[in-house]
């Protein structure tokens, strides 16, 4: 049974409209502009600002938080390398806090015990997309007087509302929506706002909080006279072909984020059957979960002796897609490198023994036979089998 089309709504009509228009950057274009306010709206804040990708999004966020050489920002030692790699760009040392054994999230108290007077930031991460303890987060951060900063690439929860200082969204092309690569940006400081806009868009004097254009009023911009940058920035602009994909995908946001839960049901379902497939625990009933991917922590080779990749190879065999593993602690990465400096041992304990299912199914039918081919897996090894 094949994977429905993610891409069944208002995408190639709105495609169309942009090659037919003369305007295909977000300099002068007006579906980034939509985009935002649409985006603005259905996340509830006051500003959003597309980016040409999740982690661009990231580093403008840092550097209009003014985070710079000598600065620290703490972020989790469970998480991709990206968040890492975008303090790194703005010339600062991430610091990596331990994360909770069972939501796998960043740990509030370890936070607390790596805060230094450097510390300018802090970045938390909803893995899996489980919001991690914002509440005792922001209580940290207020407390020391931090920037945080919400990576929410994995996590589409309109209804929970920013916490943080700044949220960061990804439409990469496995995310809950997606136009390829692209990402968001959203605040309700206006000052950091728009800092963060001219990081994103060369520095031009014209942007503002809620507006990217820069070409409304053609008589001042194509003046001799006009000064057209007050900021070096980068070049991080989403195209239009690309807002237009993304505005079609938010207008489907709540089906599809709703067909990931679905999925997520299931193989909730199936998981009770094996008491080594401990699923990731929220906080509290509250806490929303939007499912990227569903995880568990394995402990099958210790309970009944069958290694993470032979459980793998017996799910695929019977119909499984496979199963992801964990990204590797950030500084265990070679490109970081820093075991010397960084020890996290609950991230170190549970990545190796992390499995991540897929969730993103556009049919609920094709999610239940995924979760059918695991509770067969685990009926097969009850039995002795090996699928």
């Amino acid at each position: 049974m094949k994977n429905p089309s993610k891409y069944l709504g208002n995408e190639l009509k709105y495609l169309e409209r942009v090659l037919n228009s003369e305007s295909w950057s977000a300099t002068g274009g007006s579906w980034n502009h939509t985009l935002e306010f649409r985006f603005a709206e259905k996340f509830k804040t006051r500003y959003a600002i597309a980016m040409n990708s999740g982690t661009s999004t990231l580093h403008a966020a840092l550097l209009a938080a003014g985070v710079g050489p000598g600065d620290e920002v703490i972020t989790p030692a469970l998480t991709v390398i990206m968040d890492a790699a975008a303090v790194i760009h703005a010339g600062a040392p991430p610091v990596f806090a331990d994360v909770c054994p069972d939501t796998f999230n960043i740990d509030p108290v370890s936070i607390e015990e790596k805060i230094t007077d450097k510390t300018k930031a802090i970045i938390a991460v909803a893995f899996y997309g489980l919001p991690p303890e914002m509440d005792a987060i922001m209580e940290i951060a207020n407390k020391h007087n931090l920037i945080v900063i919400e990576d929410n690439a994995q996590a589409f929860n309109p209804d929970y509302g920013l916490r943080g200082h700044f949220a960061s969204y990804s439409f990469e092309t496995s995310k809950h929506l997606s136009c390829g690569e692209g990402g968001m940006l959203v605040t309700n400081d206006k000052g950091l706002a728009e800092r963060a806009r001219k990081f994103a868009g060369h520095g031009y004097t014209a942007l503002l909080a809620d507006d990217g254009r820069i070409k409304n009023d053609m008589s001042v911009f194509q003046s001799p006279d006009y000064k057209r940058h007050d900021t070096i920035g980068y070049n991080y602009r989403l195209n239009e072909f690309s807002a237009a994909v993304a505005l079609a995908q938010l207008e489907r946001c709540d089906e599809l984020v709703g067909l990931r839960k679905k999925a997520a049901i299931h193989f909730t379902n199936a998981c009770s059957f094996a008491d080594y497939l401990t699923p990731q625990l929220a906080q509290t009933k509250d806490t929303p979960h939007s499912y990227f991917a569903y995880g568990v922590k394995y402990t099958g080779a210790e309970k009944i002796g069958v290694s993470w990749g032979d459980f793998r190879r017996a799910y695929i065999s019977n119909g499984g897609d496979g199963i992801y593993g964990c990204w590797s602690v950030p500084y265990q990465e070679p490109a970081i490198g820093g075991d010397l400096w960084h020890s996290c041992p609950i991230a170190e304990d549970l990545q190796p023994k992390l499995m991540q299912f897929k969730t993103n199914y556009r049919s609920e039918e094709l999610a239940i036979k995924k979760a059918e081919s695991l509770y067969a897996t685990i009926k097969a090894f009850e039995r002795g089998g090996n699928v």
